[in-house]
């Protein structure tokens, strides 16, 4: 049997990329669930790392087996009758985290650039747009690329703040902001809420893929690289004084070690920001109509229209009440793809 490790690839770097979302690529979402908990933050990483590599792998091959190509047609499988319910409450937090992904690159133009924050949003829309049109195969492409860079940054900015002075001390720290017993269940529900929303792109994705061999490993090295991201960023994050005072903390720190870099850092962050946003709009996109004859261009627009309403509230604020509210929210997905044995091969 041959092994389609280019495709493995694909839907690793489609993974890696729907999760890297504006949260995640700023660093302001690895802030919240495990950097401002220090050593406990750590040991939440490890945890979240084996949940991304085995439930992810798991989420895409269940949808394959049990051939469902949108996350309604998944969420019927794992929640039964009670998934019409869920799926509402699905749609209403793939807007709500579109929302804050459009936050997110208005505070990149604003913070780092010092440029109008609905420019950033506006340009962001525009992109996404024209990404759309072109479905998948443009999701492939511009993840492709995308992922090696984010993956390299973050091992250089882990390399140079390791090297720091200080650097023992600061990973040492423990308690945090809020105590230890939060650090604790922040893994779950941080896996919680990337799986369950991530699905709305993975879903879609693994039904085209089919392959359950080439989907596993897609799941596997696409898990383990969000880990890699994921324990470089908190070793970096750790170094950055009053840490949780930054929309966009990982640039702060590469401003501070490698100025040179800086912008070209910025303009990575916001590529993996509209990746995200991409992935979203692509699942939601692909759901709505099933139930409105419209183009593409036109639901996509209405997604943008009601995001970007959302959008105007503070981007740090935005992120730091939805994202723990939807891990929450999340958590009985994460317990039932964890319980629910995988389908028979089709």
């Amino acid at each position: 049997m041959k092994r389609n490790w280019a495709g493995a690839f694909q839907i690793a770097a489609v993974y890696v990329g729907t999760v890297v979302g504006a949260g995640f690529a700023t660093g302001r979402e690895i802030v919240e669930f495990f950097s401002r908990y220090g050593l406990v933050g750590f040991f939440g990483i490890l945890v979240s790392g084996f949940l991304l590599i085995s439930m992810g792998a798991k989420l895409m091959r269940a949808a394959a087996r049990a051939n469902v190509d949108t996350y309604q047609g998944f969420n019927e499988f794992l929640f039964g009758r009670a998934a019409k319910a869920v799926n509402v409450l699905m749609l209403l937090m793939l807007l709500g985290v579109t929302s804050v992904m459009m936050s997110g690159a208005g505070a990149v133009f604003e913070e780092q650039l010092g440029a109008s924050r609905n420019s950033g949003i506006a340009l962001t829309i525009a992109l996404s747009i024209i990404v759309m049109v072109f479905g998948t195969k443009a999701l492939f492409a511009v993840n492709t690329f995308i992922v090696p860079m984010m993956i390299l940054f973050s091992l250089f900015l882990m390399t140079l703040s390791i090297s720091m002075p200080g650097f023992s001390e600061a990973f040492l720290k423990t308690g945090g902001i809020g105590g230890n017993w939060k650090g604790a269940i922040s893994p779950f529900l941080y896996i919680a809420f990337n799986l369950g929303l991530s699905q709305a792109v993975l879903v879609p994705i693994a039904f085209e893929v089919k392959d359950d061999w080439t989907i596993k490993w897609g799941g596997i090295i696409g898990g383990s690289a969000l880990t890699i991201i994921l324990i470089s960023s908190h070793l970096t994050l750790v170094m950055l004084p009053n840490l949780e005072s930054y929309d966009i903390p990982m640039a702060e720190v590469m401003r501070s070690v490698a100025n040179g870099f800086h912008w070209v850092f910025v303009a990575v962050v916001y590529a993996e920001i509209f990746t995200s946003v991409i992935g979203n709009i692509y699942g939601l996109e692909r759901q709505i109509r099933k139930y409105v004859p419209f183009h593409t261009i036109t639901i996509t627009a209405g997604i943008f229209a009601v995001s970007y309403a959302a959008s105007l509230i503070h981007y740090g604020t935005l992120l730091s009440f939805l994202y723990p509210l939807f891990g929450y929210v999340s958590l009985l997905f994460l317990i039932l793809l964890w319980v629910k044995p995988l389908p028979g091969m089709k």
